[in-house]
């Protein structure tokens, strides 16, 4: 195992990236996360406090204003708390449904569009002993690394989370020594304002310390997809393909469009040849194009195949070393010849028709 993770040295490609997610694995950072709903509750308490506090006015106003012992039964209970339970929703529900979306939008930014099904399954393999057994013994073991780093972290978010409050509050102390005696609408401002340095200063580090965390969760996740140099090879094959059956279908491929040529050639108006090397089959249909086409092409031992299906079937054969080599390497199968080449091909389809009519 440790020397499979030492070779671990590839980065990983897009196809396991896609896989990766799509299981759910992604780099996310709780401690962002936190910070940022956080900040976003805060804002959004700022931004309703007021409205808040006249709908708890407004409350305890209906509260004490009817108060009558007499109206208490075990009958109307429900309909005594109703009006309470409507300024609670009026109190309650905005502020919280509006931090409901801002925390799906944060998650939704830090990791993207995931819906993996893998991890919605029920798996009873979870809940067998062995298994949580190992998970126990994976949280709990205070030497297994990852347990020992985030144990480190939360130490480490306490004490500079609650150092930064700290400060606030010792920046203030003149402030707050001397709120003895003053009018309770002065001291709620000073103690109002102390509270607002205090929850900024902390909002501060732990967005800090959420930025921190998201760089190192990003490391971890990097450094967990990383694959060997074997798996990249696996990987390369099975989308690419397998080469030697890669290589097999191109045979198979090319061994079917010889055949397909090779029906071509009974067809053909004229084989020219080289006139060993190459030959290369010629036919004129003015239904099909308008200048000849060259149904057929070879060397070597596919020349000889053709002048061999050619002479089987009565196809005229009729050397010319130039235009063959010409159409050989310009025009590929079922292509038409160039402009270039009109008068040569022209000349010896006149000299192959010739030779029919006068013998028939």
């Amino acid at each position: 195992m440790g020397n499979e993770a030492a070779e671990r040295t590839e980065e990983a490609t897009t196809r396991r990236r896609t896989k990766e997610r799509e299981r759910g694995n992604v780099a996310k950072s709780r401690d962002m996360d936190s910070a940022l709903v956080m900040v976003a509750g805060i804002a959004l308490l700022a931004m309703f406090l007021n409205g808040m506090l006249d709908n708890i006015q407004n409350m305890m106003r209906e509260c004490f204003s009817h108060l009558d012992p007499s109206l208490v039964n075990n009958s109307n209970i429900m309909g005594m708390l109703l009006p309470y339970f409507h300024y609670l929703a009026i109190i309650v529900l905005p502020f919280f449904v509006l931090l409901l979306i801002f925390s799906i939008i944060i998650i939704r930014l830090d990791v993207g569009h995931v819906f993996a099904l893998e991890r919605a399954k029920f798996n009873l393999e979870n809940l067998s002993p062995r298994r949580l057994i190992q998970n126990a013994k994976r949280i709990f073991n205070p030497f297994e690394p990852r347990s020992l780093v985030e144990f480190v972290k939360s130490i480490l978010k306490i004490v500079i989370v609650g150092a930064c409050g700290y400060s606030a509050i010792n920046s203030r102390k003149g402030d707050l020594l001397g709120l003895v005696g003053l009018e309770i609408p002065i001291a709620l401002n000073i103690l109002g304002s102390v509270l607002i340095n205090m929850i900024i200063n902390m909002c501060l580090a732990m967005l800090i310390l959420g930025y921190l965390d998201k760089k190192y969760q990003n490391y971890e996740y990097e450094k967990s997809i990383k694959m060997t140099k074997q798996e990249i090879k696996d990987e390369h094959k099975d989308t690419e393909g397998d080469p030697k059956i890669k290589a097999r279908i191109k045979s198979i491929q090319m061994q079917m469009a010889r055949q397909r040529m090779m029906s071509s050639v009974p067809t053909a108006d004229v084989v020219v040849t080289n006139p060993t090397h190459y030959a290369v089959a010629i036919k004129y249909d003015k239904t099909k194009a308008p200048a000849p086409m060259v149904v057929a092409k070879g060397v070597d031992y596919l020349a000889f195949q053709i002048r061999e299906i050619a002479k089987e079937n009565n196809v005229p054969i009729v050397e010319n070393r130039p235009v063959a080599r010409a159409l050989y390497n310009s025009v590929p199968v079922d292509g038409v010849i160039p402009s270039d080449m009109y008068v040569a091909v022209a000349e010896i389809l006149a000299y192959v028709f010739r030779q029919k009519n006068g013998d028939n």
